[in-house]
């Protein structure tokens, strides 16, 4: 394996700063052994690659080994010795014992998590580790919430994937694609650190009645003929339960009456949302002689087209 640390970072000595700093990070994630177990020859490649990076890092470092004053190993200045100098100086992006800090770009800090892993465990002196403290992984899942609970909040149980389970409060008003964050219930932390958190991805199963666009919820009602005809006072579900809604005299299929405030309700107290009732006039199942008489002595009698100014409108 080379001990050029140009080659091992698979660049020239053109280099910019930037370049040196996206190669690591890729190359941490390709060659780590914790990462690829089944690969003998990460550890290797992994130490080739931090020892490159401790290398090149530094300006004042790579310059000396430009000049050929140091070798690729660093000679007059030990690489245990300059990590802990790094680590102990002002703006380093992590303190020993201390943990990382919230600044600083996390791809740095991942990278460097997985390096102090090698060094401080099985693949380093072991009196190291657990020294560097870090947040575990957020953990991810995704979970299908009913129509119901959604709309009026409720409480569901996740099973993990090692076994153990988790409550999730779902919040009054929840919506299709929303994410719940679980705060200390994800991965493990690095030496000691906090966990890191569940972040549930919600997806709302659809109800066989209701239908919801943002805070109203929409219904489509059946209505019999001599309700839409005569007018009538019907009993209509909703998400709290059912109401009594006043059907208006000679109502049309496709009408749609407004229930102010029986939608979802709005966060911080606000009202709620309005249920949006569609009306659909619906034949009975059987026409009896009495109604078959009665429509047939009704047609012969009058003469109302709605469809003739459709007509005159299309032949215009």
């Amino acid at each position: 394996m080379t001990t050029d640390p140009y080659d091992a970072l698979g660049l020239t000595k053109s280099a910019t700063s930037d370049e040196i700093k996206k190669a690591y990070r890729k190359l941490v994630r390709t060659s780590h052994p914790d990462l690829h177990p089944d690969d003998a020859g990460a550890e290797a490649r992994f130490k080739a690659i931090s020892a490159a990076y401790d290398l090149l890092k530094d300006t004042e470092t790579r310059a000396r080994f430009d000049a050929g004053e140091i070798d690729a190993a660093g000679a007059e200045r030990p690489q245990r010795q300059y990590y802990r100098d790094f680590a102990e100086s002002t703006g380093s992006p992590y303190q020993q014992g201390r943990g990382f800090e919230a600044q600083g770009d996390p791809a740095d800090i991942f990278a460097e998590i997985l390096r102090q892993r090698t060094r401080g465990g099985s693949y380093g002196n072991p009196r190291d580790h657990g020294t560097y403290v870090a947040p575990g992984p957020d953990l991810q899942y995704a979970l299908e919430v009913p129509f119901m609970d959604a709309a009026r909040g409720g409480e569901m149980h996740i099973t993990l994937p090692g076994g153990s389970g988790i409550s999730v409060r779902i919040p009054q008003g929840a919506h299709d694609g929303q994410t719940l964050r679980l705060r200390g219930e994800g991965g493990p932390g690095y030496g000691g650190g906090p966990a890191g958190d569940a972040l549930i991805a919600l997806s709302v199963r659809p109800h066989p009645v209701f239908r919801r666009e943002q805070d109203d919820i929409l219904l489509t009602l059946p209505i019999t003929i001599d309700e839409a005809v005569l007018g009538s006072k019907v009993v209509t579900p909703t998400i709290d339960g059912p109401v009594t809604l006043s059907i208006p005299k000679g109502t049309n299929s496709g009408r749609i009456l407004r229930m102010r405030g029986r939608g979802v309700a709005r966060p911080n107290g606000k009202t709620a949302g309005d249920q949006l009732v569609e009306l659909r006039i619906v034949a009975p199942p059987v026409i009896d002689d009495a109604l078959r008489d009665f429509l047939s002595e009704w047609r012969e009698t009058h003469t109302y087209d709605p469809r003739a100014e459709m007509l005159n409108e299309a032949l215009s």
